[in-house]
This record gives C-alpha cells, structure tokens and sequence, in this order.
C-alpha cells in the first residue's frame, strides 16, 4: 500500500483517513503514550507566529494543531486545510470548531493567495503526498517573506539496539492496536502508516529536500527513540 503512486496513492490515503477519522485521534494517543500531544506543542513554539498572526494548519485532520495555535495565541487567524472531508468534521463537531477556518484543500495545490500567512505548519503530510517538492513549493508560494514552515512527521527507525523492537511496533503493535480499537475495516490503514514510516525520508534527507524548496535557517529535532522529527525553517 506505501509503495502506491501517484493519483492510486492519494485516493487511497484520502479513504483511508476519512474510514478512521472517528478513531483517529484516540488512535494517535494510543500508539505514542500520548506524546503527541508535546510535539504539537513544540512545532507550535517554532511557528514563531507575531501576535495576530495568520497560520495555515495543512493536512489538518481533526484540527490539532490548528487548536493547540489558538490555545497558544488565542488571538491568531488559523486556517485547517486538508483533503480528507470526513477528518475535518470531526474537528468541526468539537467545542471550539467554529474557532478554525476550514477549507477542503489538495497540498499540492492550495487554494490560497501567495504571501497569505505568516506560517504554514503540517503534520503527518509529507509521508503521504506524491510529490514532496510540489508540496514544499505550494508552501513557500502562501508564505510571507520571514514567515516560516514547521513539519512534524515520523522518520524511519535510526540504527541502535532498540531498533528490532521499534520495528516490531511497528509492524506487529500499531496494526494489533489498530485493528482492536479502530475496527476491521480500518485494519489497512494501521499497517499502511508503519510502512510509510519505513519508507520515508530520514531528518537529514528531509531537511535538505527543504533547504532546496528554497527554505532557510533549516533546522529539526527529534523525538521518541528518533521516531519522530520536528523541521522548521524560514522563508527568506
């Protein structure tokens, strides 16, 4: 399923998203120990959004990171944009949805004006678009001069002693964990995501594919076992 293509690749990520949007967030909670929350947190932090500012939260989903902007800076514009309907009404139906613009939208063609916002932060995009530079190119396109990019996604397993068990995660605990609490139907899925994981690029590869978008001031950080990576950069 990873080693999908092109048009084949984003309609199965789009139905997959949308068959596990209800079970989703729990989902993500589950299989970090509920550290995701810290990541948003810090790729927030990063945003460096002025007061007022104008965020765009691409491949919002339920809207995580477009909340944890607003409960940073209640006071910022924050846009969520993402391709799969069905994760965005979820987000719609919580408490604070109506805080969030939301807008359906393809990350490789953004339905925005260029220099529309001060940030555009992502997270779990890169792994499953069919075209990282057209999707960096898009970005850099919306941003202001100064304004910057935050991706957070996961990264393959670095060599270390822990590294067979990380992948038995990988690929015997997140699609167990999958099919118990998302469903059969959702089974797919939850073994789709550890292979993209796999076959994704690591911090370093990431990080230059940045910096030749055009980014600069490129830098990351790394969490849970070298698992998972915060990028950040800066439109110059």
């Amino acid at each position: 399923m990873a080693q999908l293509q092109g048009n084949a690749r984003a309609d199965y990520v789009r139905g997959m998203f949308d068959r596990i949007a209800g079970r989703y967030d729990l989902m993500n909670r589950l299989i970090t120990g509920g550290q995701d929350h810290k990541w948003r947190r810090f790729a927030v932090q990063v945003a460096a959004l002025p007061a007022r500012g104008r965020l765009l939260d691409i491949a919002t989903g339920t809207g995580d990171i477009a909340r944890e902007t607003l409960k940073q800076q209640p006071e910022a514009r924050v846009h969520g944009a993402d391709f799969a309907l069905e994760m965005m009404r979820v987000g719609q139906g919580r408490r604070d949805g109506n805080m969030i613009d939301w807008a359906g939208a393809d990350a490789l063609r953004l339905p925005y004006a260029d220099a529309s916002f001060d940030a555009v932060v992502s997270a779990y995009l890169l792994r499953n678009v069919v075209n990282i530079p057209q999707a960096l190119a898009e970005q850099w396109r919306v941003l202001r001069p100064g304004g910057r990019i935050v991706i957070l996604d996961t990264s393959p397993p670095p060599d270390s002693l822990l590294k067979p068990l990380i992948n038995l995660h990988l690929k015997v605990g997140i699609p167990l964990l999958g099919r118990l609490v998302a469903g059969k139907a959702a089974a797919d899925a939850y073994r789709y995501l550890p292979e993209s994981t796999a076959l994704f690029k690591t911090p370093q590869e990431l990080a230059r594919l940045v910096e030749v978008a055009g980014f600069c001031d490129v830098r990351y950080r790394v969490f849970m076992l070298g698992t998972m990576a915060v990028h950040w950069g800066r439109k110059a």
